[in-house]
């Protein structure tokens, strides 16, 4: 229950982000069952014992909504007149970040089949210690940021939005001049994202 939650817990909400069309996959990647459950419920039941509380930002809320843990919120996003699609993470983002009313967000993509909660546990025991000019906390892989797979301090809301205002809609640009906390990674195999049928095929080998 809330009340018995560390004060690191109780300082976190999660946004999830389940807008992409999964074209690569041909199929709902968030609905893919892993360990006999859909990966987007997956993630919810572990970012609810971790966090305070938990979203899924989609705009397809009622494709979802039967497969949610109890407790968990859908935040409608609203697509781009005449777009079928989200234009975006970043811009999901910005459209979940306001319903957050806690001093930190949980930003996690919907298919991080190899995430665990020992990993998010740890990362959280640090957040009291992150200098307070640093916007987010994020794992680096060699191509720069993890955007979706992190921290971000609520407040960071007027930066991105000012970003998105000028055209922008990368993540990465959006946060190359910002000050950036580096989240240690011991194993970057949980930033793996499960985006085509060959990458769904080796799950299987490895939780058969």
């Amino acid at each position: 229950m809330e009340q018995f939650l560390p004060l690191d817990q109780l300082n976190v909400s999660t946004l999830i982000l389940a807008g992409g069309k999964s074209r690569r996959m041909g199929r709902d990647k968030a609905l893919l069952e892993v360990r006999g459950q859909p990966l987007l419920q997956s993630l919810c039941l572990m970012a609810q014992a971790c966090t305070k509380t938990v979203y899924v930002v989609t705009p397809w809320g009622d494709r979802y909504r039967s497969i949610l843990p109890q407790n968990c919120d859908i935040i409608p996003e609203i697509l781009p007149e005449g777009q079928s699609e989200s234009p975006g993470p970043l811009r999901g983002f910005l459209q979940g970040l306001p319903y957050i009313q806690t001093p930190w967000c949980l930003l996690l993509a919907c298919d991080l089949p190899y995430l665990t909660l020992n990993i998010l546990e740890q990362w959280l025991t640090l957040l009291r210690h992150i200098p307070p000019e640093a916007i987010a906390a994020l794992p680096q892989h060699p191509k720069g940021w993890e955007p979706l797979c992190g921290f971000y301090r609520r407040q960071c809301l007027a930066s991105g939005k000012a970003f998105v205002r000028q055209g922008g809609r990368s993540f990465q640009k959006w946060l190359a001049p910002q000050n950036i906390y580096s989240l240690p990674l011991d194993d970057s195999q949980c930033l793996f994202n499960c985006n085509t049928p060959e990458d769904f095929a080796q799950l299987a080998t490895f939780y058969p």
